[in-house]
């Protein structure tokens, strides 16, 4: 919240960087009292490291919403609160409808919490908590964004560190790229933050369509690279046939590339150069939940609307910044499935479900598909429920508009169809759904498991 001050304080507005100091002086305060009363030292057990990841995502999205609130930016707590889940869970929904007219403080925040939440509030923790002789296992377990935590080094302490450099080094270059363009350096960072989080923040009611071609494809650059595993990124510093070589890699950039084309085949019409950049543009930021905009898709053809619905069930690689299901999960669905029509056909046949040429085990494959099922069951109820909520306290929303909001939250996108489709905002839903849809971006985020512990009885016995 500091740094956010600082920026308005650069811009000389006095009032903003007030009360934002005042936001972090009570977050500040809160966090020393319950950490006098409550300080344990010692080894977190599993349950106790899910819920303090579960509990920790809760708690940051209600405190991060002060400087909203003090400033006077969103006058009621529901649509601040909501603001502030969709900017660290990287989901990128919003209720204010022109970000422009905030000050520079306040989009500053809206930005930074996108970028801290996109690596994870919690990675970052794997670094401290071992200082504070906490154990770092159980919380890598509980916010590791895909099947298993990737190492880089047997210390996730190293891991964390070496993962953030990565984050550091695409972030610098991204706003360097962006400012070279017509962005200022404001703008520049602003969207660089929001990019490689995928979170898919603006600082104009236009998104990216607002900005040059150039920008555009800048963007679309950086977009993949956040979709794709940083650990990946990591290991392409010494071997960079790595990004070839890896299963995971094809299959997402192929079912990108796919995706674009259908897109570029159901709108062709007008200069073919902006077909192609809006088509991939819109392929990009959909697969890796970025949530950015340059077209409004809202206004295309049905079975383009069916496809992008579909694209929000997909996600980036398993150890990026994007959310969603993930590609490798997707991979190891597909190959297990396959592996069973194949053991109906030779019932005495040994089939090994692979991902290239890595097996996979058995404990793995069950996992991601027990994760598919609660997310499938999260998507449906999650439906039914806004559905209800609308048609009790309106406005009342229609199918598209429903089905696609919930698709988003679940999946950290940002926008749906419809009414919360990409050229609207989330200010229409009744506060409920809005409680209902922030919920859904924390369980999304934190990939289901980690709040369902927190209501499983077994989980609070001693």
């Amino acid at each position: 919240m500091l740094f956010a001050a600082l920026v308005s304080v650069m811009y000389q507005e006095w009032s903003t960087a007030g009360w934002i100091v005042l936001s972090a002086l009570i977050t500040t305060v809160i966090g020393f009292v319950l950490w006098r009363l409550f300080d344990r030292p010692g080894e977190l057990s599993t349950r106790e490291g899910f819920a303090a990841v579960a509990l920790a995502w809760i708690a940051i999205g209600v405190i991060g919403s002060l400087p909203y609130l003090l400033t006077g930016s969103i006058t009621n707590v529901t649509d601040a609160v909501f603001e502030t889940v969709a900017g660290f869970t990287t989901t990128g929904s919003s209720v204010i409808p022109d970000p422009g007219a905030l000050p520079h403080g306040i989009l500053f925040w809206r930005s930074f919490t996108q970028w801290i939440g996109g690596m994870g509030i919690i990675v970052l923790s794997i670094a401290i908590l071992p200082l504070l002789g906490m154990g770092a296992v159980q919380l890598a377990r509980a916010e590791s964004p895909g099947p298993t935590p990737d190492r880089l080094t047997p210390r996730f302490k190293e891991t964390a560190k070496r993962l953030w450099i990565v984050y550091f080094a695409l972030t610098g270059a991204q706003i360097l790229l962006l400012w070279v363009g017509e962005m200022t350096l404001f703008e520049a960072v602003n969207h660089a933050f929001t990019t490689l989080s995928t979170g898919g923040y603006s600082t104009n009611a236009g998104s990216m369509g607002a900005f040059s071609a150039y920008s555009q494809w800048i963007v679309i650059v950086f977009m993949i690279l956040a979709g794709t595993s940083f650990a990946v990124h990591y290991r392409a510093i010494r071997k960079p046939d790595v990004y070839w070589k890896t299963t995971e890699v094809k299959v997402y950039l192929g079912v990108m590339g796919a995706a674009a084309a259908v897109m570029a085949i159901g709108t062709w019409g007008g200069p073919i150069h902006e077909v192609i950049r809006n088509s991939l543009f819109t392929a990009a930021t959909l697969i890796t939940t970025t949530g950015f905009g340059t077209a409004d898709f809202g206004l295309w053809k049905p079975a383009l609307q069916i496809m992008i619905v579909g694209l929000m069930f997909i996600g980036g690689m398993a150890g990026s910044t994007s959310g969603s299901i993930k590609i490798y999960r997707h991979e190891i669905l597909f190959e297990s499935s396959r592996a069973d029509v194949r053991r109906l056909i030779h019932p005495r046949g040994v089939f090994i479900t692979r991902i290239g040429k890595t097996s996979v085990k058995n404990t793995v494959v069950e996992a991601v598909q027990t994760f598919f099922m609660l997310y499938m069951v999260a998507f449906m109820t999650g439906s039914f429920a806004l559905a209800v909520i609308s048609s009790i306290w309106g406005p009342d929303l229609d199918i598209i508009s429903t089905v696609s909001a919930v698709a988003s939250s679940i999946g950290n996108v940002g926008p749906g169809l419809g009414s919360v489709g990409p050229t609207e905002n989330y200010l229409g839903v009744a506060a409920p759904g809005k409680w209902l849809l922030a919920g859904l971006m924390i369980i999304g985020r934190l990939e289901i498991l980690p709040i369902l512990i927190l209501f499983n009885r077994e989980s609070w016995r001693r």
